[in-house]
C-alpha cells in the first residue's frame, strides 16, 4: 500500500479495511489479523496497527474477544451501508467541486448523464 502524506497512516489503513469490507474481500464476522500481522502486512509500526483497531472499534466496525482476536462486526448489511455512505461522500464532493466552478444543478445533472453515457 502506498501511503499519502495528506492523511494519517492509520486512517488510510482504516479506509483500506473499510474498502475490503465494502467489496466483500473481508466478510462480516471474519477474524482480522493480529496487530503484529497487520503491521507486517501494511508495513506500519505495531503501535499504528493498534491505533487502526482502536479506530475501527470506535466506528463499530470490529470488536475484540479477549484472548481470541479481533473480528469484523457481524452487523447485517454493513457492507451495503458502507458502500452507500462512501457513494454519498463521493457525490457530495463531486457536487461541491462543480458548484465551486459555477455549474448550476441542471448543468451538473446534464454533465453527469453525459459522462455516464460514455461509460456504457
Amino acid at each position: 500500500m502506498n501511503f499519502s502524506a495528506s492523511m494519517p497512516i492509520y486512517l488510510q489503513v482504516v479506509e483500506e479495511i473499510r474498502r475490503l469490507l465494502m467489496t466483500g474481500e473481508l466478510k462480516p464476522g471474519e477474524k482480522l489479523w493480529s496487530a503484529r500481522d497487520m503491521a507486517l502486512r501494511y508495513q506500519i509500526n505495531p503501535n499504528t496497527a493498534a491505533r487502526v483497531y482502536k479506530e475501527l472499534e470506535q466506528q463499530n466496525l470490529c470488536y475484540t474477544k479477549r484472548g481470541l482476536g479481533t473480528y469484523l462486526t457481524e452487523e447485517s448489511g454493513i457492507a451495503e451501508k458502507l458502500r452507500k455512505e462512501k457513494a454519498g461522500q463521493l457525490v457530495d464532493n463531486f457536487i461541491r467541486e462543480l458548484d465551486s466552478l459555477g455549474y448550476t444543478r441542471q448543468e451538473i445533472r446534464q454533465f453527469f448523464d453525459e459522462e455516464l453515457q460514455k461509460k456504457v
